[in-house]
Protein backbone atom coordinates (compact mmCIF):
# COMPACT_ATOMS: atom_id res chain seq x y z
CA UNK A 1 0.00 0.00 0.00
CA UNK A 2 1.45 3.36 -1.04
CA UNK A 3 1.31 6.54 1.02
CA UNK A 4 -1.79 7.85 -0.76
CA UNK A 5 -3.69 4.59 -0.24
CA UNK A 6 -2.57 4.50 3.40
CA UNK A 7 -3.87 8.03 3.96
CA UNK A 8 -7.16 7.21 2.24
CA UNK A 9 -7.71 4.11 4.37
CA UNK A 10 -6.97 6.05 7.55
CA UNK A 11 -9.43 8.75 6.47
CA UNK A 12 -12.05 6.08 5.83
CA UNK A 13 -11.64 4.55 9.29
CA UNK A 14 -11.96 8.03 10.81
CA UNK A 15 -15.18 8.71 8.84
CA UNK A 16 -16.63 5.43 10.12
CA UNK A 17 -15.52 6.16 13.67
CA UNK A 18 -13.56 2.89 13.74
CA UNK A 19 -10.38 2.31 15.71
CA UNK A 20 -8.28 -0.56 14.35
CA UNK A 21 -6.74 -2.71 17.09
CA UNK A 22 -4.18 -4.99 15.43
CA UNK A 23 -3.37 -8.09 17.47
CA UNK A 24 -0.12 -9.98 16.79
CA UNK A 25 -0.54 -13.71 16.08
CA UNK A 26 2.09 -16.46 16.57
CA UNK A 27 1.63 -17.80 13.02
CA UNK A 28 2.84 -17.02 9.51
CA UNK A 29 -0.35 -14.95 9.22
CA UNK A 30 1.00 -12.72 11.95
CA UNK A 31 -1.88 -10.41 12.88
CA UNK A 32 -5.64 -10.05 13.12
CA UNK A 33 -7.48 -6.75 12.84
CA UNK A 34 -10.03 -6.14 15.58
CA UNK A 35 -12.01 -2.94 15.82
CA UNK A 36 -13.61 -0.57 18.34
CA UNK A 37 -16.22 2.16 17.88
CA UNK A 38 -17.89 4.50 20.34
CA UNK A 39 -21.65 4.96 20.27
CA UNK A 40 -24.37 6.39 22.49
CA UNK A 41 -24.52 3.21 24.59
CA UNK A 42 -20.77 2.85 24.98
CA UNK A 43 -18.15 1.07 22.92
CA UNK A 44 -18.59 -1.83 20.50
CA UNK A 45 -15.75 -4.30 19.91
CA UNK A 46 -15.54 -6.38 16.74
CA UNK A 47 -13.63 -9.64 17.25
CA UNK A 48 -11.36 -10.42 20.16
CA UNK A 49 -8.05 -12.04 19.21
CA UNK A 50 -6.62 -15.06 21.01
CA UNK A 51 -6.79 -15.53 24.76
CA UNK A 52 -3.06 -15.04 25.32
CA UNK A 53 -0.86 -12.59 27.18
CA UNK A 54 -0.38 -10.34 24.15
CA UNK A 55 -4.09 -9.88 23.45
CA UNK A 56 -5.04 -9.53 27.10
CA UNK A 57 -2.51 -6.75 27.60
CA UNK A 58 -3.46 -5.02 24.37
CA UNK A 59 -7.15 -4.97 25.26
CA UNK A 60 -6.37 -3.81 28.79
CA UNK A 61 -4.51 -0.84 27.32
CA UNK A 62 -7.14 -0.06 24.68
CA UNK A 63 -10.20 -0.38 26.90
CA UNK A 64 -8.93 1.30 30.05
CA UNK A 65 -12.01 2.64 31.84
CA UNK A 66 -14.20 2.72 28.71
CA UNK A 67 -17.70 1.25 28.92
CA UNK A 68 -17.92 -1.67 26.47
CA UNK A 69 -21.52 -2.60 25.79
CA UNK A 70 -21.26 -4.95 22.81
CA UNK A 71 -18.89 -7.55 21.40
CA UNK A 72 -19.64 -8.59 17.80
CA UNK A 73 -17.94 -11.78 16.59
CA UNK A 74 -17.65 -12.40 12.86
CA UNK A 75 -16.91 -16.11 13.22
CA UNK A 76 -15.68 -18.80 15.59
CA UNK A 77 -12.03 -19.19 14.54
CA UNK A 78 -9.65 -18.73 17.48
CA UNK A 79 -8.02 -15.47 16.35
CA UNK A 80 -11.47 -13.83 16.29
CA UNK A 81 -13.35 -15.74 18.99
CA UNK A 82 -10.61 -16.73 21.42
CA UNK A 83 -10.66 -13.93 23.97
CA UNK A 84 -14.38 -13.17 23.64
CA UNK A 85 -15.24 -14.99 26.85
CA UNK A 86 -12.45 -13.26 28.74
CA UNK A 87 -13.48 -9.84 27.40
CA UNK A 88 -17.06 -10.52 28.36
CA UNK A 89 -16.00 -11.37 31.91
CA UNK A 90 -14.00 -8.11 32.12
CA UNK A 91 -16.65 -5.83 30.60
CA UNK A 92 -20.05 -7.57 31.11
CA UNK A 93 -20.68 -6.81 27.43
CA UNK A 94 -23.41 -8.45 25.36
CA UNK A 95 -21.93 -10.93 22.86
CA UNK A 96 -23.48 -11.41 19.41
CA UNK A 97 -22.56 -13.86 16.65
CA UNK A 98 -24.31 -16.29 14.30
CA UNK A 99 -26.02 -19.28 15.87
CA UNK A 100 -24.16 -21.65 13.54
CA UNK A 101 -20.73 -20.41 14.56
CA UNK A 102 -21.68 -20.14 18.22
CA UNK A 103 -22.40 -23.87 18.06
CA UNK A 104 -19.17 -24.55 16.15
CA UNK A 105 -17.18 -22.58 18.71
CA UNK A 106 -18.60 -24.73 21.51
CA UNK A 107 -17.98 -28.03 19.70
CA UNK A 108 -14.74 -27.66 17.74
CA UNK A 109 -12.44 -28.07 20.74
CA UNK A 110 -14.51 -30.43 22.89
CA UNK A 111 -13.03 -33.77 23.88
CA UNK A 112 -15.28 -35.98 21.74
CA UNK A 113 -14.29 -34.20 18.53
CA UNK A 114 -10.61 -33.96 19.48
CA UNK A 115 -10.52 -37.67 20.28
CA UNK A 116 -11.98 -38.46 16.84
CA UNK A 117 -9.51 -36.30 14.90
CA UNK A 118 -6.59 -38.76 14.62
CA UNK A 119 -8.95 -41.26 12.98
CA UNK A 120 -10.11 -38.71 10.44
CA UNK A 121 -6.52 -37.78 9.63
CA UNK A 122 -5.52 -41.41 9.18
CA UNK A 123 -8.47 -41.86 6.81
CA UNK A 124 -7.01 -38.92 4.88
CA UNK A 125 -3.86 -40.98 4.35
CA UNK A 126 -1.71 -39.12 6.87
CA UNK A 127 0.90 -41.25 8.66
CA UNK A 128 -0.11 -42.08 12.23
CA UNK A 129 2.55 -39.98 13.98
CA UNK A 130 1.78 -36.91 11.86
CA UNK A 131 -1.96 -37.45 12.34
CA UNK A 132 -1.51 -37.40 16.10
CA UNK A 133 0.66 -34.27 15.90
CA UNK A 134 -2.06 -32.49 13.92
CA UNK A 135 -4.74 -33.52 16.40
CA UNK A 136 -2.53 -32.35 19.28
CA UNK A 137 -2.04 -29.01 17.52
CA UNK A 138 -5.82 -28.56 17.43
CA UNK A 139 -6.08 -29.48 21.12
CA UNK A 140 -3.44 -26.87 21.96
CA UNK A 141 -5.95 -24.17 21.08
CA UNK A 142 -8.22 -25.06 24.02
CA UNK A 143 -6.65 -22.54 26.44
CA UNK A 144 -6.58 -19.89 23.70
CA UNK A 145 -10.39 -19.96 23.37
CA UNK A 146 -11.31 -20.44 27.03
CA UNK A 147 -13.44 -19.34 28.78
CA UNK A 148 -16.13 -19.60 26.12
CA UNK A 149 -18.44 -16.59 25.85
CA UNK A 150 -22.08 -16.57 26.84
CA UNK A 151 -23.66 -15.61 23.51
CA UNK A 152 -26.58 -13.31 24.26
CA UNK A 153 -27.80 -12.66 20.73
CA UNK A 154 -27.72 -14.51 17.42
CA UNK A 155 -27.36 -12.43 14.28
CA UNK A 156 -30.01 -12.67 11.56
CA UNK A 157 -29.46 -12.08 7.85
CA UNK A 158 -30.10 -8.43 6.97
CA UNK A 159 -30.36 -7.38 10.62
CA UNK A 160 -29.58 -3.71 11.24
CA UNK A 161 -26.97 -3.09 13.93
CA UNK A 162 -25.14 -0.02 15.18
CA UNK A 163 -21.37 0.12 15.26
CA UNK A 164 -20.43 3.46 16.74
CA UNK A 165 -22.67 6.15 15.25
CA UNK A 166 -23.47 4.31 11.99
CA UNK A 167 -25.91 1.60 10.98
CA UNK A 168 -24.67 -1.58 9.34
CA UNK A 169 -26.40 -4.61 7.81
CA UNK A 170 -25.47 -8.13 8.88
CA UNK A 171 -24.67 -10.27 5.85
CA UNK A 172 -24.18 -14.02 6.13
CA UNK A 173 -21.20 -15.11 4.02
CA UNK A 174 -20.55 -18.77 4.86
CA UNK A 175 -17.54 -20.56 3.41
CA UNK A 176 -14.50 -19.68 5.50
CA UNK A 177 -16.70 -20.75 8.39
CA UNK A 178 -20.23 -22.12 8.19
CA UNK A 179 -21.77 -19.14 9.99
CA UNK A 180 -19.49 -16.25 9.15
CA UNK A 181 -20.93 -12.74 8.96
CA UNK A 182 -19.78 -9.44 7.48
CA UNK A 183 -21.07 -5.97 8.27
CA UNK A 184 -22.08 -3.68 5.38
CA UNK A 185 -22.30 0.11 5.71
CA UNK A 186 -24.47 1.21 2.80
CA UNK A 187 -23.97 5.01 3.04
CA UNK A 188 -20.21 4.73 2.54
CA UNK A 189 -20.44 1.47 0.53
CA UNK A 190 -17.98 -0.21 2.91
CA UNK A 191 -17.76 -3.87 3.92
CA UNK A 192 -16.23 -4.98 7.20
CA UNK A 193 -15.25 -8.21 5.50
CA UNK A 194 -13.63 -10.24 8.31
CA UNK A 195 -11.89 -13.18 6.55
CA UNK A 196 -14.29 -13.34 3.60
CA UNK A 197 -12.24 -11.13 1.25
CA UNK A 198 -8.63 -10.19 1.89
CA UNK A 199 -6.30 -8.10 -0.26
CA UNK A 200 -3.28 -10.37 -0.75
CA UNK A 201 -4.09 -13.88 0.42
CA UNK A 202 -6.94 -16.27 -0.25
CA UNK A 203 -9.01 -17.16 2.81
CA UNK A 204 -8.60 -20.75 3.90
CA UNK A 205 -11.65 -22.73 2.80
CA UNK A 206 -11.49 -26.08 4.57
CA UNK A 207 -13.66 -29.03 5.38
CA UNK A 208 -12.92 -29.80 9.04
CA UNK A 209 -14.74 -33.17 9.24
CA UNK A 210 -17.88 -31.43 10.51
CA UNK A 211 -20.44 -28.95 9.26
CA UNK A 212 -21.01 -27.94 5.63
CA UNK A 213 -19.81 -30.84 3.43
CA UNK A 214 -19.08 -28.53 0.47
CA UNK A 215 -17.67 -25.29 1.92
CA UNK A 216 -15.92 -24.24 -1.30
CA UNK A 217 -19.18 -24.19 -3.25
CA UNK A 218 -20.73 -22.23 -0.39
CA UNK A 219 -17.81 -19.78 -0.34
CA UNK A 220 -17.98 -19.12 -4.06
CA UNK A 221 -21.72 -18.49 -3.75
CA UNK A 222 -21.06 -16.03 -0.90
CA UNK A 223 -18.55 -14.18 -3.08
CA UNK A 224 -21.24 -13.86 -5.73
CA UNK A 225 -23.62 -12.44 -3.15
CA UNK A 226 -21.16 -9.70 -2.19
CA UNK A 227 -20.26 -9.05 -5.82
CA UNK A 228 -23.82 -7.79 -6.44
CA UNK A 229 -23.20 -4.93 -3.97
CA UNK A 230 -20.20 -3.61 -5.95
CA UNK A 231 -18.51 -2.61 -2.68
CA UNK A 232 -16.10 0.30 -2.97
CA UNK A 233 -14.05 -0.21 0.21
CA UNK A 234 -13.21 -3.50 1.92
CA UNK A 235 -11.91 -3.51 5.50
CA UNK A 236 -10.51 -7.00 6.14
CA UNK A 237 -9.44 -8.79 9.30
CA UNK A 238 -5.97 -9.44 7.85
CA UNK A 239 -4.11 -6.87 5.79
CA UNK A 240 -4.99 -3.27 4.95
CA UNK A 241 -8.28 -1.75 3.76
CA UNK A 242 -8.48 -1.69 -0.02
CA UNK A 243 -10.72 -0.47 -2.83
CA UNK A 244 -12.57 -2.51 -5.42
CA UNK A 245 -14.22 -5.58 -3.93
CA UNK A 246 -15.34 -6.98 -7.28
CA UNK A 247 -11.88 -7.02 -8.78
CA UNK A 248 -10.63 -9.02 -5.81
CA UNK A 249 -13.67 -11.32 -5.90
CA UNK A 250 -12.97 -12.13 -9.54
CA UNK A 251 -9.35 -12.95 -8.65
CA UNK A 252 -10.47 -15.26 -5.83
CA UNK A 253 -12.98 -17.08 -8.03
CA UNK A 254 -10.36 -17.54 -10.77
CA UNK A 255 -7.87 -18.87 -8.21
CA UNK A 256 -10.25 -21.55 -7.00
CA UNK A 257 -11.23 -22.55 -10.54
CA UNK A 258 -7.54 -23.04 -11.32
CA UNK A 259 -7.02 -25.09 -8.14
CA UNK A 260 -10.06 -27.22 -8.89
CA UNK A 261 -8.83 -27.99 -12.40
CA UNK A 262 -5.33 -28.80 -11.12
CA UNK A 263 -6.81 -31.08 -8.45
CA UNK A 264 -9.00 -32.89 -10.96
CA UNK A 265 -6.04 -33.46 -13.31
CA UNK A 266 -4.11 -35.10 -10.46
CA UNK A 267 -6.87 -37.66 -10.03
CA UNK A 268 -6.00 -39.43 -13.27
CA UNK A 269 -4.35 -41.76 -10.78
CA UNK A 270 -6.12 -42.70 -7.52
CA UNK A 271 -4.79 -40.62 -4.61
CA UNK A 272 -5.38 -40.11 -0.91
CA UNK A 273 -6.18 -36.65 0.46
CA UNK A 274 -2.63 -36.44 1.79
CA UNK A 275 -1.13 -37.33 -1.60
CA UNK A 276 -3.17 -34.61 -3.29
CA UNK A 277 -2.10 -32.18 -0.55
CA UNK A 278 1.58 -32.94 -1.27
CA UNK A 279 1.05 -31.89 -4.89
CA UNK A 280 -1.09 -28.81 -4.18
CA UNK A 281 1.13 -27.48 -1.37
CA UNK A 282 4.64 -28.54 -2.44
CA UNK A 283 6.57 -26.60 0.22
CA UNK A 284 7.58 -27.19 3.85
CA UNK A 285 4.67 -26.67 6.26
CA UNK A 286 4.40 -26.38 10.02
CA UNK A 287 1.99 -28.74 11.77
CA UNK A 288 -0.48 -25.84 12.06
CA UNK A 289 -0.17 -25.07 8.35
CA UNK A 290 -0.49 -28.76 7.49
CA UNK A 291 -3.92 -28.85 9.15
CA UNK A 292 -5.09 -25.99 6.97
CA UNK A 293 -3.57 -27.50 3.82
CA UNK A 294 -5.29 -30.85 4.43
CA UNK A 295 -8.60 -29.12 5.13
CA UNK A 296 -8.38 -27.01 1.98
CA UNK A 297 -7.38 -29.99 -0.14
CA UNK A 298 -10.36 -31.93 1.17
CA UNK A 299 -12.69 -29.01 0.40
CA UNK A 300 -11.53 -29.00 -3.24
CA UNK A 301 -11.90 -32.77 -3.52
CA UNK A 302 -15.40 -32.71 -2.06
CA UNK A 303 -16.40 -29.92 -4.46
CA UNK A 304 -15.31 -32.09 -7.37
CA UNK A 305 -17.08 -35.14 -5.92
CA UNK A 306 -20.33 -33.19 -5.50
CA UNK A 307 -20.05 -32.13 -9.16
CA UNK A 308 -19.68 -35.76 -10.17
CA UNK A 309 -16.17 -35.24 -11.53
CA UNK A 310 -14.54 -37.67 -9.11
CA UNK A 311 -15.47 -40.46 -6.73
CA UNK A 312 -14.32 -41.45 -3.26
CA UNK A 313 -13.82 -45.02 -2.14
CA UNK A 314 -12.48 -46.54 1.08
CA UNK A 315 -9.43 -48.76 0.65
CA UNK A 316 -7.37 -50.07 3.56
CA UNK A 317 -9.19 -47.63 5.88
CA UNK A 318 -8.18 -44.66 3.72
CA UNK A 319 -10.28 -42.47 1.45
CA UNK A 320 -9.12 -42.71 -2.16
CA UNK A 321 -10.23 -40.16 -4.78
CA UNK A 322 -10.13 -40.77 -8.52
CA UNK A 323 -11.63 -39.26 -11.67
CA UNK A 324 -15.03 -40.41 -12.85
Amino acid sequence: MNDVQQAESQELLAKLGLKLVRHPLPFRLNHVNCFMAEGEEGWTIIDAGLNNDVSRELWKKEIGDKKVGQIFLTHYHPDHFGYAGGLQEKTSARVSMSKIDAGAGMKSWNEDFLDALPGYYRAAGIPQEAAQEMADNTRAFQPLISPLPDVNHYFEEGEKIRIGRLEYEVLFVPGHSDGMVCFYQREYNVLLAADHIMPRITPNISYWFHGDPNPLLTYMSSLGKIRKLDVEWVIPSHGQPFQGANKRIDELLAHHEERLEATWQMLEQPLTIFEVRERLFDRPLTVHEMRFAVGETLAHLEYLRAEGRCERVMEAERWIYKQN
